[in-house]
């Protein structure tokens, strides 16, 4: 992916998370399933798999470092990171809260 192509799918899915990672990390093959299930629990949540080794742009541009990189994007914008030793715990909580935000409010900064 692009950052062109990333950004056009940003405006088009308000919330948004990137799970940054790579085809051989065993750790993050475990757990996306999970967090794929966790988002289908919360809508309007959208989940973007990016291949740090394929869209290294992407990556750098956002400081991944690690893998896996969650980033929780609200309207474009990086709303927390979770990367590396987190639990489901630690993104149950912005992610429900968010989805709660927006299913409130779909447009919550009023533009």
């Amino acid at each position: 992916m692009t950052t062109e192509e990333l950004h056009e799918m940003l405006k088009k899915h308000p919330l948004t998370l990137l799970y940054f990672s790579t085809p051989t990390c065993n750790v993050c093959k475990v757990l996306r399933p999970k967090v794929e299930q966790l988002l289908e629990t919360e809508p309007p949540w959208h989940f973007q798999y990016m291949n740090t080794e394929e869209s290294m742009e992407v990556a750098g541009q956002h400081l991944i470092f690690a893998v896996p990189t969650l980033l929780l994007m609200a309207e474009g914008r990086e709303v927390a990171r979770l990367s590396r030793h987190f639990g489901m715990q630690d993104l149950e909580a912005p992610v429900r809260r968010y989805a709660q935000l927006f299913k409130q409010d779909p447009n919550p900064s009023g533009e």
